[in-house]
């Protein structure tokens, strides 16, 4: 009777070690496609934490989250805690080889200490900024999740200082900066995301961007049949965290959509920031990542 007893006890262990197995496989699935509506919830998270102004609580909140959300999704990260020109800097780099990264993509997280283009004589509040660095950081936090550890080396950065150009002695990019001038490897390709969040997306070709990855991604997006927001028309030249990139001689695009109204303003909220944009934006990097060898 003892050695039936053991018997069922050894079978009843058995099973809960198969059920608990499957538990985790079905509570922890690894996303296998991209998905905005997951991406939009970062945004979320992201305005709700405040303006991520330099030294802020909300920019420190950012940090943890954004480092939180790589850890899941299995990616290792370091801080680059730095300065530039006397400013400090706090640069999140996200990797998941050994080996030197091929691609970088980067989107700036801080957001403007002063919404200047709002009306009126001030004092202005600072940028709440859901388009303005919110949609890249979450378009970047998505392909974390769902990109296959077998892509090449890539290499995700989440710049800091990139937004408060002209206030205080601040320059623009200062985070960019920082970080070119930190690299010990040359990657052959830099996508940098800036304001893809916008619900009417009109992402026309920046001037400065490099011509090469400029025709291959737009025309990646073309097949997929998001020409109509991937416009394939040069607009706007931009100085944004491409710029630095391109003085170092690195390929570098920049994916940005510069007809916001409410660039730098206290309207650059979450509500303006549709989850079928970074849809679109996302599936097309994610796509033309997974042609590159």
């Amino acid at each position: 009777m003892r050695k039936w007893r053991v018997l069922l006890l050894v079978i009843f262990g058995l099973l809960m070690i198969g059920v608990t197995a499957s538990l985790a496989v079905r509570v922890f699935p690894k996303p296998t496609t991209f998905d905005g509506r997951r991406a939009y919830q970062d945004v979320l998270a992201q305005v709700a934490f405040g303006p991520r102004t330099i030294g802020s609580y909300a920019h420190a909140e950012t940090i943890a989250y954004i480092q939180e959300e790589l850890r899941k999704a299995n990616w290792q990260s370091q801080l680059q805690n730095t300065t530039w020109q006397g400013f400090p800097v706090e640069n999140i780099i996200a990797t998941r080889q050994d080996q030197p990264p091929q691609i970088i993509i980067g989107a700036h997280y801080d957001s403007r200490m002063v919404a200047d283009q709002d009306p009126g004589q001030g004092p202005h509040p600072p940028v709440p900024g859901g388009n303005d660095g919110a949609s890249g950081v979450a378009v970047l936090l998505e392909l974390a999740r769902t990109l296959p550890s077998d892509t090449l080396p890539i290499s995700l950065v989440f710049l800091d200082a990139e937004d408060d150009g002209g206030l205080g002695g601040r320059d623009w990019l200062m985070g960019s900066r920082a970080y070119v001038a930190s690299l010990t490897f040359r990657p052959r390709s830099v996508i940098i995301l800036d304001m893809i969040g916008d619900a009417n997306l009109n992402i026309y070709i920046e001037r400065n961007s490099d011509p090469t990855l400029v025709a291959e991604i737009w025309r990646q997006a073309a097949s997929m049949s998001h020409q109509k927001q991937f416009i394939p028309t040069p607009k706007y030249s931009m100085i944004d965290d491409h710029t630095p990139f391109l003085e170092a001689g690195i390929p570098a695009v920049d994916i940005i959509d510069f007809d916001y109204p409410y660039w730098h303003t206290t309207a650059d909220t979450a509500d303006k920031v549709s989850a079928a944009s970074l849809q679109i934006v996302g599936e097309v990097v994610r796509a033309w990542l997974m042609t590159q060898k």
